[in-house]
């Protein structure tokens, strides 16, 4: 197989070459100056890795797009009003992101994420993460609260 060519965005010649090529970005992209042979005009390209994070499948077995903000939005939700920071909010969801590409599948059961956030939230805070397991899973009485909050007391947060 040919190495793929940049065209010229110029005269649309096939034939350029790389004068300067550079991380940016905090490591991200790759910024490269190009230069067309044809024609000899410069132009600036960046490159970015694409990296997809898998569809979700849920438990009546259909299967949606991973939703950055709709898991952003449950988790702010469960820290509402709790002094976490949006800067250590935006790392557990990086983290949690990371996990799910992580796996290398192109598709993850929705149980799947709703224990990675219980995980994170359990680091960034502990009421957080009760208010949200209620509902995660779905607690019927006080007797359930207690159960979670002394298996909280009692097992430490998974680092």
């Amino acid at each position: 197989m040919l190495p793929a060519t940049m065209h010229c965005p110029f005269c649309g010649a096939n034939d350029t070459k790389v004068i300067d090529s550079r991380l940016v970005a905090e490591g991200e992209q790759v910024r490269r100056r190009r230069e067309c042979v044809a024609c000899g005009e410069r132009f600036t390209t960046f490159e970015t890795a694409e990296l997809v994070l898998p569809r979700l499948i849920k438990q009546d077995g259909t299967r949606q797009p991973f939703d950055e903000e709709k898991l952003r939005a449950g988790m702010q939700r469960a820290l509402e009003k709790r002094p976490v920071s949006v800067e250590r909010l935006e790392a557990a969801l990086a983290h949690i992101k990371h996990k799910l590409r992580a796996t290398g599948e192109r598709e993850v059961k929705s149980l799947v994420v709703g224990e990675l956030v219980m995980a994170e939230l359990r680091k960034l805070d502990e009421v957080a993460y009760i208010r949200f397991a209620s509902v995660y899973r779905r607690f019927q009485d006080l007797d359930e609260f207690r159960e979670e909050i002394d298996r909280l007391a009692r097992e430490p947060a998974k680092e």
